[in-house]
């Protein structure tokens, strides 16, 4: 079988013409998209027929899982390969002993204070495997894995081009006062509305006039789409890795208005949002969906660029999410249903261990490669696209993955390996471990109050994770421990280690 894998990735080599070695991969990250917010995994509010599309031409998968159920981590996860008990950045640290790096006017003045903690340069990213065959590289979008002018940036982490927000702070606001090109900051015509701003005292929450500031010159989501774009067409005859991290549809609540103004239509009156958490909204179920259909069109016209310029064929796209949906910022997850057939609400899907957490949809389409309309119930994470990339490039391992290329199962081979189990970690919301081994769930939660008790889920039967039957079991649940105790491995940063366990 693997001699079959081998002549076929050369028989793609071969066709490629002399424009393009090896084939092109688009790796297209949502941010805090959930389970069931497209078309393809059931949603029917929402509309996303440029996403649906992928779906009909290449394979949806049912069973993969982000890795963790926030950003930065999952972002760690996907990149170097290693689960979150054992990769470096294992939660969201926003660094903070550097100063107030919550204050955005004192970020804007000092970028010493924007950004995340780094990953260091000594971890190996397969962006630098790959990098270092001949692929031009980029990161566009969301960074969050190392602050400006450290070793963590994208540029020192793989990628020749990086476009976008370093710091996921910053992303609090999708009409930014700069963004990033490589490592120079570059300055928007927006000016300066602090994340979480809400409305003025004495404003009319009826009026589209008490939100003229939230709704500024540049829209960072569109500026990033045309970079994207540009370096597409700017590596025709090269071959290129683009991991387009799209920050939508994460909120704040900000969309173009022709999406707005199109579910507002759809969706009738509702009644705005003027929570303090984010930005306000007049139409928050409306503007909701609008950033997702603004992120479904972006996907359709890179699709239609790889068409255009005759590289479609030769050009893998991978779609997923880096985690569940929210449960904040005027999100109504449950009208939208959107971790279906999950649950939705806090403590069960972004921030949470459990399936609306971290169960995110992953689409894969390679023209004449991947057969059309397939769909896998392979169980698969975020650490297996590391080899999965590699085995596609014909690029030997440098070291051990926590990861399982799946690449047999995007070209219709027999998978002869598979994972017994996958595990995460996160120390946030109260501290959480999990396990997915065969058809049940395995969750710890509340370890920073000392809990140390395991609570099982039968998925076959408890798709929503409501009957703990743990009690039933007690073989498994001591097998769980075994498998906890093997994967996590005390971090060597404070803010990810777990003092009940010694650390």
């Amino acid at each position: 079988m693997k001699l079959l894998i081998i002549l076929f990735i050369l028989f793609v080599f071969n066709t490629c013409g002399e424009k393009s070695k090896y084939p092109n991969i688009i790796y297209i990250l949502a941010d805090d998209l959930g389970y069931g917010e497209l078309g393809a995994y059931g949603q029917d509010i929402i509309e996303t027929p440029n996403i649906d599309a992928l779906a009909k031409n290449g394979m949806l998968f049912t069973q993969h899982y982000s890795g963790s159920s926030v950003c930065a981590p999952s972002r760690s996860v996907l990149l170097t390969g290693m689960h979150t008990g054992h990769t470096y950045i294992r939660g969201n640290d926003e660094w903070k002993e550097r100063g107030n790096v919550w204050d955005y006017e004192a970020v804007f003045n000092d970028y010493n204070l924007e950004g995340q903690r780094p990953l260091p340069d000594s971890i190996t990213t397969f962006a630098e495997l790959i990098q270092e065959i001949g692929y031009e590289t980029a990161f566009i979008g969301k960074w969050g894995l190392g602050a400006p002018g450290t070793e963590g940036v994208p540029n020192n982490q793989g990628f020749n081009y990086f476009f976008g927000y370093n710091c996921q702070r910053q992303a609090h606001t999708l009409f930014p006062t700069h963004l990033w090109e490589n490592e120079n900051k570059i300055l928007l015509n927006n000016k300066l509305i602090a994340p979480h701003t809400s409305l003025e005292i004495g404003s009319d929450p009826n009026n589209p006039a008490s939100y003229l500031n939230f709704s500024l010159n540049e829209y960072a989501p569109d500026i990033m789409h045309t970079k994207a774009v540009d370096f597409i067409e700017s590596n025709i005859n090269n071959s290129f890795f683009l991991l387009y991290a799209s920050p939508l549809p994460h909120v704040p609540l900000q969309a173009p208005s022709k999406w707005v103004n199109y579910y507002r239509e759809k969706l009738g009156p509702e009644e705005p949002y003027t929570g303090k958490s984010y930005f306000p909204n007049q139409s928050p179920r409306a503007t909701y969906a609008a950033m997702i259909s603004t992120l479904d069109e972006q996907v359709g016209d890179i699709v239609s660029v790889l068409a255009e310029k005759n590289i479609l064929d030769n050009t893998l796209i991978i779609f997923t999410s880096d985690n569940g949906p929210t449960y904040t910022g005027g999100v109504d997850a449950e009208f939208f249903n959107s971790a279906k057939p999950f649950k939705a609400e806090y403590g069960w899907a972004k921030g949470s261990l459990h399936e609306g957490g971290i169960r995110v949809p992953m689409i894969a389409s390679w023209e004449n490669r991947i057969k059309r309309g397939s769909r896998s119930d392979h169980l698969s994470g975020f650490q297996d696209i590391f080899p999965t990339l590699l085995e596609l490039c014909g690029i030997q391992p440098v070291k051990k993955t926590d990861g399982i290329s799946f690449l047999n199962i995007l070209l219709g081979f027999e998978q002869k390996e598979k994972h017994e189990y996958l595990y995460w970690e996160i120390p946030e919301y109260g501290g959480q471990q999990a396990l997915r081994m065969d058809n049940f769930k395995v969750i710890r939660k509340n370890i920073f109050k000392e809990n140390v008790d395991i609570q099982l889920f039968d998925l076959t039967i408890d798709i929503q994770e409501t009957k703990n039957v743990a009690f039933q079991y007690p073989a498994i649940i001591k097998q769980a421990e075994t498998i906890i105790k093997k994967e996590h491995r005390p971090s060597e940063l404070a803010g990810f280690q777990f003092p009940i366990f010694g650390e």
